[in-house]
C-alpha cells in the first residue's frame, strides 16, 4: 500500500497536469474565437461569388448548342476512374477523437469506391502519418501506378497560417490535372463547422462543378447527442457561445446582388468572366472548408483539455480522500501501539 509520501508526489504531479491541460483549453478558447471570426468573414466573399456566378450563368450558354458540350472544362462529367480525395486533419494532437474520426470517414470512402483509382493528397501531418503506413507513395519518376489507393500530395503546417494564395495554388494544380483528364473528380473530407455544437463530418464533390451554389455531399456523419452536449459544457466554461452566428453587413449586401430591381452591365463579355471566376469558386469552396476544420479542430482540442481537466480535479479529490484514509490508519495504528505498549507495562 502507498504510503501518504508517494501520494502526495502523485498529487503534485497531477495537479502540474492539470495546470497544463487547463492553460491548453483557454489557448484553444481563444483560437477557436480567432478562427470563427476568420471563418465569418470569408462568406460575404463566397456568397458574392456564388451570387456572380449565378448572374453570369443567366446571361452566357455554358452549353454549345450544336455539340451540348460544356464550353468550360470544369463543368464537364466522365466516369469516375481515377479519384482525386483531399483528407483535411491536423497537424497535432492532444484533440480527442478529431483526427481519427476524419481518418475513418477517409475509410469508408476508399471502401465506398473500392475498385477504382483513388489519389490521396494529405493535409496535416496526422493524416499524413496515418495514410503513409497502409498506402504507398506515389514516386513523381514513374508513370505507374503504386496502387490502386496512392498518395500523391503532402501539405503539412498548411493549416497552422491558412494562407488563400497558397490554396489557391494547389487548386490549380488540381484544376490543370482535371483538364488534362489525368483525375474524373475531386472529394474533400473534413469538419464542417457553424458553431461548437452544430458541426458535422463531410465528404463533399467540388469537381466537376454541377450547379453553382449547391454543395455535393456523399458523406455525413454528425456529432452524438453526448459529444454535444460535452462540446457546450466545454465552451460555456470558456465563456464561447454557442449560437450560430447571425447574417452580416457584408452578408446582406452581397444577397442584394440578385436583387431583380438591378441591372449589372460586365464589361467584359459574361463567357469570359464565367471562364476567369469559376476557378476561384473551385478554390474557395477548398480553402472554406480549411477554413471550418480549424474552427472544428480547435473546438475538439479545447472540449478535450476541458475533459482532461476536470478528469484530473477527480484523480486529485479521490487521491486527496485516501491520502486521508492512509494518514488516519497509520495515527490509529501509533495510538494503538502506544497504548498495548502502556498496558504492557
Amino acid at each position: 500500500m502507498a504510503n501518504v509520501l508517494d501520494i502526495r508526489r502523485r498529487i503534485r504531479s497531477v495537479k502540474n497536469t492539470r495546470q497544463i491541460t487547463k492553460a491548453m483549453k483557454m489557448v484553444s478558447a481563444a483560437r477557436l474565437r480567432r478562427a470563427q471570426d476568420r471563418a465569418l468573414s470569408a462568406r460575404p466573399y463566397a456568397l458574392m461569388i456564388t451570387n456572380i456566378l449565378h448572374s453570369l450563368v443567366s446571361r452566357s450558354d455554358l452549353f454549345d448548342p450544336r455539340t451540348g458540350e460544356p464550353r468550360h472544362p470544369l463543368l464537364g462529367q466522365r466516369p469516375e476512374q481515377t479519384i482525386l480525395l483531399v483528407v483535411v486533419t491536423g497537424d497535432r494532437g492532444l484533440a480527442g477523437a478529431f483526427n481519427s474520426n476524419v481518418l475513418k470517414a477517409a475509410s469508408k470512402f476508399l471502401e465506398f469506391f473500392k475498385g477504382k483509382n483513388i489519389n490521396i493528397a494529405a493535409v496535416g501531418r496526422k493524416g499524413r502519418d496515418y495514410l503513409r503506413r497502409r498506402y504507398p507513395v506515389r514516386n513523381p519518376e514513374s508513370t505507374a501506378r503504386a496502387g490502386k489507393v496512392e498518395i500523391v500530395g503532402e501539405h503539412l503546417n498548411l493549416l497552422a497560417k491558412l494562407d488563400y494564395e497558397e490554396v489557391a495554388e494547389i487548386v490549380q494544380r488540381v484544376i490543370d490535372a482535371y483538364k488534362r483528364e489525368e483525375i474524373d473528380s475531386v472529394y474533400v473530407i473534413y469538419n464542417e463547422f457553424k458553431s461548437v455544437i452544430a458541426q458535422r463530418l463531410v465528404a463533399q464533390r467540388i469537381l466537376p462543378v454541377q450547379e453553382i451554389g449547391r454543395r455535393e455531399v456523399v458523406l455525413t456523419e454528425e456529432l452524438t447527442l453526448q459529444q454535444r452536449e460535452r462540446a457546450g459544457e466545454a465552451a460555456l466554461a470558456a465563456g464561447i457561445s454557442l449560437k450560430e452566428p447571425g447574417e452580416t453587413e457584408g452578408e446582406r449586401r452581397a444577397r442584394e446582388f440578385l436583387s431583380p430591381e438591378i441591372d449589372y452591365i460586365y464589361e467584359q463579355p459574361p463567357e469570359e468572366l464565367f471562364r476567369d471566376m469559376l476557378p476561384r469558386y473551385v478554390t474557395l469552396q477548398l480553402f472554406q472548408a480549411m477554413l471550418e476544420s480549424v474552427a472544428a479542430e480547435h473546438a475538439a482540442r479545447m472540449t478535450a483539455m476541458d475533459s482532461a481537466t476536470n478528469n484530473a480535479t477527480d484523480m486529485i479529490d479521490s487521491l486527496t480522500l485516501k491520502m486521508n484514509r492512509v494518514r488516519q490508519a497509520a495515527i490509529t495504528k501509533e495510538i494503538i501501539e502506544i497504548v498495548s505498549g502502556a498496558a504492557a507495562l
